[in-house]
């Protein structure tokens, strides 16, 4: 029983992590703010997680803090279920960061295990790279089925903004 506690509480912080994430965090950044697309979409071919180590910019740092609240936001309910299960969740959500802005080109070809994430939804250094190449697709850091509802409300906050946000020269 432990163990599904520990299973289940990792995967609810993954998903729902990636959840807030993607649509509080992710998306409206690339429709109302500019400081996310400087520092994620900036540079074609940078690797980020070099940058984001290298980097004497504390504003990049925010953005990575910035970036791990959603996932942070649940961690108090998901203790009580488990907190060795929440802690494994955290720990897997930061080796996927890593392992996802690793260059391409520096990738070894791995059939079986990008079989096995497509299989399972998870998002490949990739499909990732699509989203750095392309802001407007791959939503979803850690889970791809996020892309497509992710697009749709990435079309209307900019309809809103259109709207209700005076046009900036």
């Amino acid at each position: 029983m432990a163990v599904l506690r520990c299973v289940f509480s990792a995967l609810l912080l993954l998903l729902i992590g990636d959840f807030i994430s993607t649509f509080f965090y992710h998306v409206p950044a690339h429709v109302f703010g500019k400081f996310h697309t400087l520092v994620h979409h900036g540079q074609k071919h940078r690797s980020f997680t070099y940058y984001a180590i290298i980097t004497r910019n504390p504003l990049v740092l925010l953005h990575g803090f910035l970036g791990v609240v959603p996932y942070l936001i649940v961690v108090p309910w998901l203790w009580q279920l488990s907190p060795l299960g929440t802690i494994l969740g955290l720990l897997l959500a930061e080796l996927h960061v890593l392992w996802r802005h690793i260059p391409i080109s520096e990738r070894k070809n791995l059939n079986t295990f990008d079989r096995l994430c497509n299989l399972f939804f998870i998002t490949t250094p990739e499909r990732h790279s699509l989203h750095h190449l392309n802001a407007d697709v791959a939503y979803g850091d850690i889970f791809t089925f996020y892309d497509r509802p992710g697009r749709q409300w990435l079309e209307c906050l900019r309809l809103l903004k259109r709207r209700f946000v005076p046009h900036q020269s």
